[in-house]
C-alpha cells in the first residue's frame, strides 16, 4: 500500500503548528523538523489522529523552539560568498591536517593522502584502507576550529573506523570542546 500524506494542524499557547502526517509502515512515531521549519510525522495507519495531534502537542515546546530558530537563521544577514580556488582550499585543509596529525602519530597512523572535492551530505569521509582523506569544498565556509574538529575526526577514524563510544572517547580526549566546535558548522547548508 502506497504511503498516504495529509497537513493537520493543532493549537498550542496560541499559537499554531501545521505539519505534514505521512501513514507508512513504521513501527514509531517519527517526529522531524526540516531545515527550511517544516515539521513532518511519520505513523502507522494503526495509531489515531487524536493520539497524533496529542504526540504533536506533546512535543510543542521542542517544535516552537526549532521553529523559532529557522525563522532566526531566515532573517541573519547572510555575507556574500567569496570565491575560493580550489587551489587555496586544498592548501588550507592540508595545512591544518599537518597541524592535527602530530595527535596521531603516536597512535602509528601515517600521514594520509588529503583530498577535496563537492559533498552534499557530508563534510568529510575517511578511507582508512587507502590512506585517503576527503574533504568537502565547502568546509572552507566553516569557522577554523570547526575545520580542525573535522579533521581530527576523520584522522580519529584511522584508529576507530567507526562511530563506536570508542571512537567518541578518543576525539574527546585529543579535543574536548568538540561539540562546540562542531556546532560552529551549523550554520553553513550542505
Amino acid at each position: 500500500m502506497k504511503d498516504q500524506t495529509q497537513i493537520r494542524e493543532i493549537s498550542c499557547q496560541g499559537r499554531t503548528i501545521e505539519y505534514e502526517l505521512t501513514r507508512k509502515k513504521v513501527k514509531n512515531i517519527n517526529l522531524r523538523i526540516k531545515p527550511e521549519g517544516k515539521v513532518c510525522v511519520s505513523a502507522s495507519r494503526a495509531v489515531s489522529v487524536r493520539y497524533l495531534d496529542e504526540f504533536v502537542a506533546s512535543k510543542q515546546e521542542f517544535i516552537f523552539q526549532a521553529l523559532d530558530k529557522f525563522e532566526a537563521r531566515k532573517k541573519e544577514v547572510i555575507p556574500p560568498k567569496v570565491e575560493v580556488s580550489r587551489e587555496v582550499i586544498q592548501a588550507t585543509f592540508e595545512e591544518i591536517s599537518r597541524e592535527i596529525y602530530p595527535l596521531f602519530q603516536p597512535y602509528g597512523v601515517k600521514y594520509p593522502q588529503i583530498k577535496i572535492r563537492k559533498m552534499t551530505s557530508r563534510w568529510g569521509s575517511c578511507h582508512y584502507n587507502k590512506g585517503t582523506i576527503i574533504l568537502n569544498t565547502r568546509l572552507i565556509e566553516a569557522p577554523r576550529e570547526s575545520i580542525e574538529y573535522v579533521i581530527l575526526h576523520e584522522f580519529a577514524h584511522f584508529i576507530h573506523p567507526n562511530h563506536s563510544r570508542q571512537f567518541y572517547g578518543l576525539v574527546e580526549s585529543l579535543m574536548p570542546d568538540w561539540k562546540v566546535r562542531k556546532a560552529g558548522l551549523e550554520h553553513i547548508y550542505l
